[in-house]
């Protein structure tokens, strides 16, 4: 399964310049559940400690799975917020969710890195090298 994601964002490195991360996490730990640390809160607060703001395009995005909850969310630092819509986030993560609740995680996390990349190369494609 880990070799299939990083696979995948190998494969769609190549397209874009911005810098793409994805991180699972299972359950809570009971701090976060004690003070109800949502999922979007915590993929935040991994978005941060991961440095994926720290690029020189502010360009960064990550993709965060709570697997206990299915859960899927993408944070998305200045540039590519700018202009990407809140909905087209919202798509992709409920895609990734409908595959996890099917039990085809290795597909749903491949559709999800696929459909960041694609939005990554359209918003900020890797400049060609001449010959």
């Amino acid at each position: 399964m880990r070799a299939r994601i990083e696979q995948a964002l190998r494969r769609i490195e190549r397209r874009h310049a911005g810098e793409l991360r994805f991180a699972v996490e299972t359950p809570f730990d009971l701090p976060e559940l004690w003070y109800g640390t949502t999922p979007r809160q915590r993929a935040l607060q991994v978005f941060g400690h991961l440095g994926v703001w720290d690029t020189e395009g502010n360009n960064g995005v990550l993709i965060y799975v709570l697997m206990a909850d299915r859960d899927v969310e993408i944070v998305a630092d200045r540039a590519i917020a700018a202009r990407v819509s809140q909905d087209e986030w919202d798509f992709l993560c409920r895609d990734m969710e409908s595959h996890f609740r099917a039990g085809r995680f290795a597909g749903g996390a491949e559709a999800g890195i696929a459909g960041v990349g694609a939005l990554l190369a359209k918003h900020f494609s890797r400049p060609r090298r001449g010959c």
